[in-house]
């Protein structure tokens, strides 16, 4: 498939389902010119409990998709999809600019004062072979302890839409609180989803007297490294103007539309798919 290479074609991002808005708000704030695509794979979500395969499947169907709408660099916008598939993608088309998003180990390594970072991602980003082999990396380079938490369920209750359901607070308090008992002063958000729940993450550290814990978001990185990818193969969109914003789903329009309400406050033009 031909891969668009003018510095005015659209930038594709995408998520299994309403996460990886919280990379798209960095992106639109640092790269304001760019237009943008963004693809909810919701008819297929979540992708925490598939298998690698079928992940790596779906990454690549959603990319030959984004391909064909002119994208000239993709954001795999989704820690599971990064871990199982980002591989698959690069090396099917090596000349796209990729970036992908991955639990931020390293800053949190960075960040902890007593070596013990708790790490609250999908039980699919936790077993995979890139998130162990960067685990073991960074532990050996810091002596940094990481303490794994899979939140199970915990995207499918964001992908609801409504932050502040009795639900997701008892799941943030169940999955948090282990972490915080065994020393935890650094907490990892390892999914895209979790930082729309921030607020109630750090209503739990109050709660337990630990408002001291620092969280690690990683959607800050992601933008700057695909601004830097960008100015590297020559594709930044310099022009003046107001940039564009599609989404796509394979799930609810409705749904991916209110989601871009709720969460960023966009109303862009919204597309079911068959893909």
């Amino acid at each position: 498939m031909h891969i668009a290479r003018s510095p005015g074609s659209p930038i594709g991002v995408f998520d299994s389902g309403v996460g990886g808005l919280s990379v798209l708000r960095h992106i639109r704030a640092q790269l304001p010119h760019e237009d943008l695509m963004y693809f909810a794979d919701s008819g297929h979500a979540p992708y925490g409990d598939k298998t690698e395969q079928y992940v790596v499947e779906r990454a690549l169907a959603v990319t030959d998709f984004l391909l064909s709408h002119g994208a000239k660099a993709l954001v795999v916008a989704c820690n599971t999809a990064t871990v199982a598939a980002i591989k698959a993608v690069r090396a099917k088309y090596p000349e796209l600019p990729v970036v992908g998003v991955e639990p931020g180990l390293k800053p949190a390594a960075a960040a902890t004062r007593n070596g013990k970072v708790g790490v609250l991602a999908t039980a699919r980003t936790l077993k995979g072979d890139k998130f162990v082999q960067l685990r073991e990396q960074i532990s050996a380079a810091t002596q940094a302890e990481f303490l794994l938490q899979p939140a199970v369920g915990l995207v499918d209750e964001i992908e609801k839409g409504d932050l502040a359901a009795p639900a997701i607070a008892a799941m943030l308090e169940h999955y948090v609180a282990p972490l915080l008992d065994q020393g935890a002063d650094t907490l990892v958000l390892g999914c895209t989803h979790y930082p729309f729940v921030r607020a109630g993450i750090e209503r739990v550290l109050r709660d337990h007297a630990r408002g001291d814990v620092v969280l690690i978001d990683t959607g800050d990185a992601v933008a700057r490294q695909l601004g830097r990818l960008l100015d590297a193969s020559g594709l930044p969109h310099s022009a003046d103007g107001v940039a564009t914003l599609r989404g796509y789903t394979t799930g609810d329009a409705a749904a991916l539309a209110q989601a871009f309400a709720d969460l960023l406050d966009l109303k862009p033009a919204v597309e079911k798919v068959d893909v």
